[in-house]
């Protein structure tokens, strides 16, 4: 299996990355490093690296102490993450390569919820690591950027295959759809979702991964051109613009106090 999931803190998710050849594995976002190394153990693989998406501390907290545990530990975050990222070892960009045995993964730099935001992209797994940029349902809040950051950050995840699974940084799911269907109640696709997550839930089960292709289906911040979304927003709002980035805006607006 090349990816498990590990529960961290209230509602976070770090992820093992195994290359099923060598047993080699990457970490991403390691917030209790006990759990995650316990994890590999129960997995049979060896942590060689970890790859944080961005600084914050529910998502990097554990660096230190796991490159206290794990000689020769790899730690990459973004350079433009500006030193706040414990244990680095390896500042990367947008477009760096990054390997793990045979695996090759690349850096996709999507800023906004914090300036140095990046994604693991897997090909060959057809996975990508999102962070708190994209959530299943949902986006983060934009703390360090702009709306136009955020969407063109949102843009570039979109762009990948329909098929990639997306694994985001927390378990967020049922109160993004529950928002979602109050912009777009007639959305077919997003009540069957939003009603899979209060299952899922319920059994208390993981909604973590989604696809590209779901999000671009049922995300609200990917659904700008939506004209059920659009008009639901002008009924609150007369005031909003009609250009992707004031849609988008406004959907973030409402979601921070939803």
């Amino acid at each position: 299996m090349p990816i498990v999931t590990v529960a961290q803190l209230s509602d976070n998710y770090a992820y093992l990355v195994i290359d099923d050849g060598s047993k080699d594995c990457a970490v991403v976002d390691c917030a209790e490093a006990d759990k995650v190394i316990a994890a590999a153990k129960s997995h049979g693989a060896k942590i060689v690296a970890v790859l944080t998406t961005h600084w914050h501390g529910d998502h990097c907290g554990g660096n230190n102490e796991i490159a206290s545990k794990v000689p020769g530990l790899k730690v990459y975050g973004a350079s433009a993450e500006g030193g706040r990222i414990p244990a680095l070892t390896n500042p990367v960009a947008d477009g760096d390569r990054i390997r793990i045995s045979a695996l090759e993964g690349r850096v996709i730099g999507i800023p906004a919820h914090t300036n140095g935001h990046v994604a693991y992209y897997f090909p060959t797994l057809s996975a990508v690591f999102t962070g708190d940029t994209m959530f299943v349902g949902g986006c983060g809040r934009v703390f360090e950027g702009k709306a136009s950051t955020m969407v063109a950050s949102l843009k570039k995840l979109a762009a990948l295959p329909d098929s990639t699974q997306v694994y985001c940084g927390h378990e967020y799911t049922e109160k993004n759809l529950r928002f979602a269907l109050t912009l777009e109640p007639g959305n077919q696709a997003l009540a069957k979702k939003h009603q899979w997550s209060l299952k899922t839930r319920a059994e208390k089960k993981s909604t973590v991964p989604s696809t590209i292709g779901d999000e671009k289906q049922t995300n609200p911040f990917l659904r700008t051109d939506s004209l059920e979304l659009r008009a639901n927003l002008k009924h609150r709002d007369p005031s909003v613009g009609d250009d992707p980035i004031a849609i988008f805006a406004k959907v973030r607006e409402l979601k921070d106090h939803f």
